[in-house]
């Protein structure tokens, strides 16, 4: 349920909603909001990525400038990858670190259910000249814990996944650019639970940009670019103590996307192509997909989730025992 209030100048709603804000087609950086990584690999719709939250949103709205203010008071997790249905890269695994899958191997720590332990997200934002301007802050946990390891006597290590404290400060802008759309956005991640960079269970503060552009090439025809950074900072302390250095994440990790996508058939059938690739983890993430609209009330949907990594500690690497092809039918009644 959602209660919503609305006033001149002020907006408030209150339940259970989907929020999401920022820049980046399926890169997020502001966007602390709660996702579902779970249901995209495992090829439901798109829309599906973005999870709800029991939120309270206030949005005020003013000639200078516009102001929203979301308070989650009940800390809201993604709905990350544990190995349970999708495997992932386990690095305490029997024989060494590797893929692992089949069962619940990443068994999250619950952050206490107290008012202390919420969320706060902020968005200033207003048009300048054309120009989207926008400025974010955030104070809460990492959406997707970094996993360490519980070893019991006699029994193999168990992954016991822990969220760490977080704010996160960033901008971003967005404008009309040689007939199309550009956007650049940055973020950076405060680590407030390492500041010194030296506990491998903890991710270390970090650096994130983005800078993208979009353009129509044909009638009903879009091409979307965009090129994406990870500036992990103290590495060279992170690479010290970590029992597994050789499986730390990269100082520097660039990742270049592509979205194409044609509407035809007075926009009945959609053909698109998503995909990700970072040139120096060598590892990639294509997501081809289909869509025809048969009536109001029936789409139809095919696809793949085809990921593959020269490592499979990367990020992408260490998904690809995940690829899958998917058919969908979705009936409105």
């Amino acid at each position: 349920a959602m209660a919503e209030a609305v006033a001149d100048r002020v907006c408030a709603k209150a339940g259970r909603q989907v929020l999401t804000w920022g820049t980046g087609d399926l890169l997020f950086l502001n966007d602390l909001f709660p996702k579902d990584w779970v249901s995209f690999i495992g090829g439901r719709s798109d829309e599906y990525l973005k999870a709800p939250s029991t939120s309270v949103k206030l949005a005020f709205y003013s000639s200078v400038a516009n102001l929203d203010l979301v308070w989650t008071p009940i800390y809201e997790p993604d709905r990350f990858i544990t190995g349970e249905r999708l495997s992932l890269f386990f690095p305490l695994g029997p024989t060494g670190p590797g893929l692992a899958g089949g069962g619940e191997v990443v068994q999250p720590l619950g952050i206490d259910r107290k008012l202390k332990n919420g969320e706060f997200h902020g968005r200033l934002h207003r048009t300048v000249a054309g120009l989207e301007i926008a400025l974010y802050g955030y104070l809460g946990f990492f959406k997707q814990p970094l996993a360490g390891a519980v070893v019991t006597p006699g029994q193999p290590p168990v992954m016991a996944a822990k969220h760490s404290r977080l704010g996160v400060y960033g901008a971003s802008v967005r404008g009309s650019l040689l007939g199309g759309i550009f956007n650049v956005e940055s973020a950076f991640y405060h680590s407030m639970d390492d500041k010194d960079g030296d506990d491998p269970l903890i991710p270390n503060h970090h650096l994130r940009s983005l800078v993208g552009y979009e353009h129509e090439l044909l009638p009903k025809m879009t091409l979307g670019l965009q090129y994406y950074n990870e500036y992990t900072l103290q590495h060279d302390e992170l690479k010290k103590a970590s029992p597994f250095p050789q499986v730390e994440p990269l100082e520097l990790r660039h990742v270049v996307t592509l979205r194409w996508m044609y509407r035809l058939l007075r926009d009945d059938l959609v053909l698109g192509l998503f995909g990700f690739y970072s040139p120096n983890e060598k590892d990639f993430y294509l997501r081809p997909k289909v869509e025809y609209k048969v009536s109001d009330a029936l789409k139809l949907a095919a696809g793949a989730n085809i990921l593959w990594g020269k490592d499979e500690h990367t990020f992408f690497g260490m998904l690809q025992e995940n690829t899958n092809v998917y058919a969908r039918a979705r009936y409105v009644f």
